[in-house]
């Protein structure tokens, strides 16, 4: 269970509402990374990526970050030079507001694609969020990003590291457009361990590969995705053995913060009533496992049986064989509900009972395992299911 959120000393944050659409809330974040921190960060990799990914990338590849600006409502996204130049703009806000350069700040953006950014609405809200910076406004942070989110998505953990506490903050947003590579999502993790900065890039790839990438509501991957790990590097002694227990004692917890964080925004897919983990085992690769467990858990046909409730594990099956695994034996599959064995040797198993099947898709939470009985890899990923309610909000999104 999550503790009690902490403050990390060496960030500030401040959420204000800036009126980026026609809402009466917070949608600015303003985040504020004391001098020295060791920033890292991971993009979508959509073609078509939005303009404050590709200034993000730019500016933190100079290093130095001082800030980070997120706001919600609006993707800036599929809007040429004037939206470069909206990005830009916004970064120059911030870093006249905080004494900082605009090539120290990252911009986000998340919202409707192809619309231009408020950019005076924005420039006008950023020196009050810079006169509110505060250690404890992580809860407040969290809701201000949302978008078609019900709630906001926060996770925490600590660490005693040569006797000294170490603690990890996280928040994230993201209900729908979720597809691996990453997904739509922001999310923020923030630690005040002092880790080197090579370290803090392999270590946020390692956090996102056991978790954003491992989940999915639709399928689809946002041109706005990105995670961002930040170590202010307040408290404690510098982790920089990998090989040190004290260096696994503190991933485990990241990657923590980073999977609470992912499941969550599956859980909260739009019109999601169903968390669904599929775990395929014994396969080749883990290449191979990956595809298997993505073909089920992103199968149109088996997400609305899930949302029904259904068992027709006809479509599981489907979707295994779509899955483009080399000369697969499907004599050797078998498939399973919780405990529930459903498929055996390839057909249906003698013990099955639809009444079994169907007490377990009733449940809000259970789990797909696939035996393929041809390697020793296995993997996992984490889906939910479709609802009229997800179509709704799809339809009425812009309205």
């Amino acid at each position: 269970m999550a503790q009690p959120f902490p403050s990390i000393p060496g960030i500030r944050l401040a959420a204000v509402p800036a009126k980026v659409k026609d809402w009466q809330r917070d949608d600015l974040l303003l985040i504020d990374i004391a001098e020295g921190a060791a920033v890292s960060a991971t993009f979508t990799q959509n073609a078509f990526c939005a303009a404050p990914v590709l200034v993000a990338k730019e500016h933190i590849q100079q290093g130095g970050i001082r800030a980070l600006l997120i706001n919600a409502g609006n993707a800036n996204a599929a809007t040429g030079e004037q939206g470069l130049l909206d990005a830009n703009r916004c970064c120059a806000g911030v870093a006249e507001a905080l004494g900082v350069s605009a090539q120290q700040v990252l911009p986000f953006s998340t919202g409707v694609i192809g619309e231009h950014l408020p950019v005076q609405n924005i420039l006008s809200a950023i020196p009050s969020a810079a006169a509110q910076l505060r250690p404890d406004g992580w809860e407040s942070a969290a809701a201000a990003i949302m978008t078609t989110d019900t709630r906001p998505k926060t996770a925490s953990r600590s660490v005693t590291i040569a006797g000294e506490k170490i603690s990890i903050v996280g928040i994230a947003k993201g209900a729908g457009m979720i597809q691996p590579n990453m997904a739509t999502m922001l999310a923020y993790v923030a630690t005040d361990a002092r880790i080197p900065q090579d370290v803090l890039d392999s270590l946020v790839q390692e956090a996102v590969a056991a978790s954003f990438n491992r989940i999915s509501v639709d399928g689809d991957t946002s041109t706005n995705d990105a995670c961002v790990l930040i170590a202010s590097g307040a408290t404690g002694p510098e982790v920089a053995d990998t090989h040190s227990d004290a260096y696994a004692q503190l991933k485990a917890a990241i990657i923590g913060v980073h999977i609470e964080l992912a499941q969550a925004i599956v859980k909260d897919g739009e019109g999601a009533t169903k968390f669904v983990t599929v775990q395929v085992n014994n396969a080749a690769s883990s290449e191979e496992a990956l595809s298997m467990a993505f073909e089920i858990g992103e199968s149109p046909l088996v997400k609305t049986a899930l949302y029904a409730s259904d068992p027709n594990w006809g479509r599981l099956v489907m979707a295994i064989g779509n899955a483009g695994a080399t000369d697969l034996d499907t004599s050797k599959i078998s498939v399973y509900l919780d405990n529930v064995q459903i498929v055996d040797a390839g057909g249906r198993a003698s013990s099955y009972t639809e009444d079994a099947g169907q007490k377990v898709f009733e449940q809000a939470e259970f789990t797909i395992s696939v035996d393929l009985q041809r390697g020793n890899v296995n993997e996992h990923i984490w889906t939910c299911d479709f609802s009229h309610e997800y179509v709704t909000i799809n339809a009425e999104y812009r309205t």
